[in-house]
C-alpha cells in the first residue's frame, strides 16, 4: 500500500467478537471509509491489498495469532470450467444474465428474504428490512452493479428472477459483493453458476480478475470458492500469489 494512502485515509479497528468461520477464534477487522471523488481509486488500490468492501466501508481480517483468513481472486485469463462446472453452465443454459445499475425494488428483496430465510436462518441479515437491503445494494460510493437471472421458460414478460449478484466494477475485472438466489432451484446449483457466469462475463471483457471475498481453509461455508483455478490470495509484505503456495 503506497504512502500517500495510508495518509490519506484514517484506519480504524474493531472489537473483537466471535469468527464466524473457526470455532473457538475470536476476528478483528482494520477498517476505513470510503468517500469523495477518489473512492473508486481508493476501493482499487485497497482491494489490491487484500480489503473488501461493504457499502461505504471497506476492511481487511486483522486477527490475533490467526492468518486463515485470506483475500482471493480468480485469475480469468487462465480460468477453465471443470467438468462439474460445464455441467451446470448446461443445467442453467435457460438463465439469461443482465447486467444493470445497482438499482432495486420489493421483486429483488422478496427474493433476497426467501434465500435467507431458508439459507441463513441465524445470520443478523434476517432482522433486515426493505431500507436496509436498499442501502446494502444502493448505498454505493464506488461503480456497482447488479446482475438479475431471470429464466425465459415461463410465461412471464420478463422471466421469473431466480438469482441476483452485487458487483463492483473495477479497473482489472469485478469484485462480487453479494448474492442470493430462489432456494426453490437449489438444484441448478446456482451460487456456482452465478460466479463461473461472472468469470467468463469477466473473460469476455479481456479483464484480469473477478475477485471472490475471502476464503478460509477448514471452513465449510468457505470450501467451495477453492473451487474456481486457478485462484491467487494476498499475504501482505508479498502480495498475490498463487493458492497452493506459502
Amino acid at each position: 500500500m503506497s504512502e500517500q494512502s495510508q495518509q490519506n485515509s484514517q484506519f480504524y479497528f474493531s472489537n473483537e467478537n466471535p469468527c464466524p468461520y473457526l470455532p473457538n477464534k475470536q476476528e478483528r477487522k482494520i477498517f476505513t471509509h470510503l468517500s469523495g471523488h477518489k473512492s473508486q481509486i481508493h476501493m482499487q488500490l485497497l482491494s489490491e491489498n487484500g480489503f473488501r468492501r461493504s457499502q461505504n466501508i471497506i476492511y481487511r481480517p486483522h486477527c490475533k495469532d490467526c492468518l486463515k483468513c485470506k483475500s482471493i481472486r480468480v485469475k480469468v485469463k487462465d480460468f477453465k470450467a471443470s467438468k462439474s462446472q460445464k455441467i451446470i453452465i448446461r443445467k442453467n443454459a435457460d438463465i439469461i444474465a443482465t447486467q444493470m445499475q445497482a438499482q432495486v425494488g420489493q421483486e429483488h428483496f422478496k427474493l433476497f428474504k426467501k434465500y435467507l430465510l431458508t439459507r441463513h436462518d441465524d445470520g443478523g441479515m434476517t432482522d433486515m428490512d426493505f431500507d436496509d437491503f436498499k442501502d446494502m445494494v444502493e448505498d454505493t460510493p464506488v461503480n456497482s452493479d447488479i446482475i438479475e437471472y431471470r429464466l425465459t421458460s415461463n410465461n412471464k414478460k420478463k422471466g421469473q428472477l431466480i438469482g441476483v449478484a452485487l458487483i463492483d466494477i473495477m479497473f482489472d475485472g469485478f469484485s462480487m459483493v453479494y448474492s442470493f438466489f430462489d432456494p426453490d432451484f437449489a438444484k441448478r446449483s446456482l451460487g456456482v453458476f452465478m460466479i463461473v457466469e461472472n468469470i467468463l462475463r469477466a473473460k469476455e471483457n479481456r479483464q484480469d480478475h473477478v475477485y471472490l471475498g475471502y476464503w478460509v481453509n477448514g471452513s465449510k461455508k468457505m470450501s467451495y470458492k477453492a473451487n474456481f483455478k486457478p485462484l491467487e490470495f494476498y499475504k501482505q509484505d508479498e502480495g498475490w500469489l498463487e493458492l497452493g503456495q506459502n
